[in-house]
């Protein structure tokens, strides 16, 4: 679906750079994430760096650590 190497693609799940849901052995990548993605793409009429998009949700996720969840 995305046109790269199963490696790749495998290898950014890993690394936490891609959300995706695993079902024993298999990686699910949610609709809403390549909703996500496509929405992105449209809005700036370019291309998506996903890099972007993992250091928001690492952030996201270290401010949740850090204050327990509460906003």
């Amino acid at each position: 679906m995305f046109r790269v190497d199963a490696q790749t693609v495998y290898r950014a799940i890993h690394d936490d750079a891609f959300p995706a849901v695993r079902l024993r052995t298999r990686y699910v990548i949610p609709a809403r994430a390549v909703e996500e993605l496509i929405q992105r793409a449209a809005d700036s009429g370019g291309v998506v760096d996903i890099a972007e998009m993992v250091a928001e949700r690492r952030a996201a996720r270290e401010f949740e650590q850090k204050s327990g969840g509460a906003w």
